[in-house]
């Protein structure tokens, strides 16, 4: 008898909706389950899966739910009812609160919050369309919350404060992926611009000759080479690590001058005062930067990754350090860092660098630690990853790795941040993520809220650029809006022109919930900033209309800027604009007989200023489709 992962202790089952519990007996068995006063019964199929439905029930818990069989039963602890969402995309929606610098800290500090919890889903890449994976829910405190979908958990944190119930998050989500990865084979087949390419990938990856050369996607990084610092006592308290070289931690060793891959030792030497020997504590060594093995007085304490996993290197570690190790005065913590690709090192963050035992304070361990590289691999470049398995950006497969064993899972819906790997394809795009959405919403059964990150500013700045791929791809974003119950956050000002990962998620996740607390929610606020409506042309200037102005339009900081309009020349020009009630007014002496406008159309529009009167920056756009 076994449950989907879907259902492990501290899980969060949606409210108000028929809730699907599936998983695994012996064929054609009876199978029942229970949660406090509900229950539902079903019977098994030929192969065993079962799939049964609560009744709708409204927010409250904690719950145990209990699934039986005669093969026996299983028990989850800990459930609520409540809101859960999907979160999925690329980078900056897996990006990790523990990766938002000092306003990450800071959040992090006062997380203690039991009614939000999250599943982070590992990074899978199958052939064929898994049924389960594994994965499970943790709840939300000041420690784990470091580990969470930064966007996710901002997100979360106002829909729990607002609608005051437990909310849950399902991380699904991978950095530099393609959306037509996270979309199903039979929806891209449909796609006359994806279906060439979905056979010639199928007839590549089911072909003799692929399998016979060998999976290059294996095992693509240098391996690390093995654990010879423990041998030479690298480890022990006693080793005299004078002839090390020092180096000030956090940081990433390239940043110390080591422009290279492999594996580097880390020596401090703490002193504990007497009061707290024989005590047991927490060793907290912030980020390592991919992987680590801690060792305190010579006896490992904790190890985090394996193999070529790449998902741990921006989360704080903690250990718990048994009292007999530690002894009054000099004890000694060795850390053993191994990067096989990018950066390495410990890299904080340096309030997470520290010794805790309850009750006491706390002992900082950032600052001057003693160093030694065991092994150089040299610098290393990312692979190039031939589509298969291994490869996220095969068509369709992260569909079926990390999407289809969250089906049919209850879900009140999906927040999506992604679109850079795709920027350089826009005209591909408004098709690809309408498509999307509909998959998705086929597989789950029902027109589930799908809310979109619109892409950032990023890159040089500037007030116009022509030829912009991301003011393309944000377009083809905002053209997503024509599905039923969708919506859009504006990031336009919120991003770094020198970082695609800007570190401002906490904006984003409150403009997602923005959208979601007002129309997902029906609550009586403004949704997003505006979004153009409409245009009329009155002789020499062309009026502007929004939707979502709320109590009316500002210019943030004085004039309008980035407003440029253009004749049937189509040769854009910057514009005057004024404000007239709820619309814009746009013209130009240059321009007597305007046909079209377009507002911060630049990858990074410097100087974008449209808002709202509740502060939320306006979506850029154009009236043309040039």
């Amino acid at each position: 008898m076994k449950l989907s992962c879907m259902f492990t202790d501290h899980a969060v089952l949606q409210r108000n909706s028929p809730v699907p519990v599936w998983g695994w007996t012996k064929p054609l068995a009876a199978v029942r389950a229970k949660m406090g006063a509900y229950e539902a019964q079903t019977l098994s199929g030929a192969d065993g899966k079962f799939v049964l439905r609560f009744p709708p029930m409204p927010a409250g818990g904690p719950y145990t739910l209990t699934a039986s069989s005669d093969e026996g039963a299983v028990t989850v602890k800990d459930v609520l009812i409540g809101e859960v969402w999907l979160a999925s995309g690329q980078s900056n929606m897996e990006w990790k609160l523990a990766g938002c610098g000092k306003a990450g800290e800071d959040e992090a500090r006062g997380a203690n919050h039991p009614r939000l919890r999250m599943i982070n889903f590992p990074k899978v890449t199958h052939l064929s369309r898994q049924t389960d994976i594994e994965a499970s829910w943790d709840v939300c405190t000041p420690s784990s919350v470091l580990a969470f979908s930064a966007v996710g958990y901002y997100f979360a944190k106002r829909l729990m404060d607002t609608l005051d119930c437990a909310v849950g998050i399902i991380n699904s989500s991978w950095g530099g992926t393609y959306i037509e990865a996270w979309t199903s084979r039979e929806t891209l087949v449909r796609n006359p611009d994806m279906s060439a390419l979905v056979h010639r990938y199928e007839a590549n990856v089911n072909s003799p000759a692929f399998w016979a050369a060998g999976n290059e996607n294996k095992d693509p990084f240098p391996a690390d080479p093995g654990n010879t610092g423990e041998a030479k006592g690298w480890a022990k308290a006693e080793f005299s690590d004078s002839a090390w070289r020092t180096m000030e931690l956090p940081m990433p060793w390239q940043s110390a001058g080591f422009n290279h891959s492999g594996v580097f030792w880390f020596r401090k030497a703490v002193d504990i005062p007497a009061s707290l020997a024989g005590k047991d504590i927490v060793l907290c060594i912030g980020a390592v930067d991919k992987m680590d093995t801690a060792y305190f007085n010579g006896e490992r304490v904790g190890a985090t990754g394996a193999g070529f996993e790449q998902q741990h290197w921006n989360l704080p570690r903690e250990y718990r350090v048994p009292g007999r190790l530690v002894k009054a005065g000099k004890n000694v913590i060795a850390v053993r860092a191994y990067s096989f690709i990018y950066h390495g090192g410990m890299i904080g963050p340096s309030d997470w660098m520290r010794i805790r035992v309850k009750g006491a304070k706390d002992i900082p361990l950032a600052g001057t630690w003693r160093f030694e590289i065991e092994h150089d691999l040299g610098l290393v470049s990312p692979p190039l990853l031939k589509q298969g398995p291994g490869n996220p950006n095969s068509p369709y497969i992260l569909f079926d790795s990390m999407i289809a064993p969250i089906v049919p899972y209850a879900l009140r819906g999906a927040i999506w941040y992604q679109g850079e790997s795709n920027a350089s394809r826009a005209s591909e795009y408004a098709r690809l993520m309408r498509d999307m959405i509909r998959c998705w919403r086929y597989e789950w059964g029902y027109d589930l809220s799908f809310l979109i990150v619109e892409l950032a500013n990023y890159m040089s700045a500037s007030p116009y650029q022509e030829g912009s791929t991301w003011a393309r791809l944000r377009e083809a974003q905002n053209d997503a809006l024509a599905e039923v119950n969708t919506g859009i956050a504006v990031a336009i000002d919120i991003g770094e022109a020198n970082d695609i990962h800007p570190k401002n998620k906490g904006d984003v996740g409150s403009r997602l919930a923005q959208w979601a607390l007002a129309r997902t929610y029906g609550m009586d606020i403004v949704p997003s900033g505006p979004l153009y409506a409409g245009m009329t042309i009155e002789g020499a200037s062309i009026r502007l209309s929004f939707s979502n102005i709320g109590k009316g339009l500002s210019a943030k900081g004085g004039v309008l800027k980035t407003f440029y309009i253009a004749g049937a020349d189509r040769v854009f020009r910057p514009a005057d604009t004024a404000i007239d009630g709820s619309t814009i007014i746009v013209k130009s002496a240059a321009v007597v007989a305007p046909v079209a406008v377009r507002y911060a159309w630049a990858d990074n529009p410097e100087g974008c200023n449209l808002y709202n009167a509740d502060g939320l920056p306006a979506s850029p756009f154009r009236t043309d489709r040039w």
